[in-house]
């Protein structure tokens, strides 16, 4: 099924057992979608949670998007940032060459997000 969309965001999190834990990403996506109704937008979950990155990669592929951003909802850079999510990137840009994929850096080196937290903290 091809759509007119061309853009496309993955929301990468952790993943955890508890269903509870991905309301606040769903939650992400679904501010997006009324952002930006345009781009198609997915949440992808490196262990425990389904679906994975893999997986909503190629699920925007078929809708025909060529440009993915994923977005690693994570506040430190940990193993998985510095050394999994590089892996999985070449990995996804070789199964999909149609597609050009970006990584953006994990949320919480984002100055903007910083300086929300400090001011929740301070409220």
């Amino acid at each position: 099924m091809q759509t007119d969309t061309a853009r496309g965001t993955i929301l990468l999190a952790h993943g955890s057992r508890d269903p509870l834990w991905r309301k606040p990403i769903e939650a992400v996506a679904s501010q997006i979608r009324e952002i930006a109704p345009e781009v198609q937008v997915r949440c992808a979950y490196l262990e425990l949670s389904t679906p994975d990155l893999p997986t909503s990669a190629a699920e925007l592929a078929v809708l025909g998007v060529t440009a993915i951003t994923v977005v690693p909802l994570f506040l430190g850079v940990g193993r998985h940032a510095r050394e999994d999510l590089p892996r999985l990137m070449v990995t996804l840009q070789a199964s999909h060459p149609q597609v050009v994929f970006s990584l953006r850096p994990a949320i919480g080196e984002e100055a903007q997000i910083i300086e929300l937290m400090a001011r929740i903290a301070l409220s």
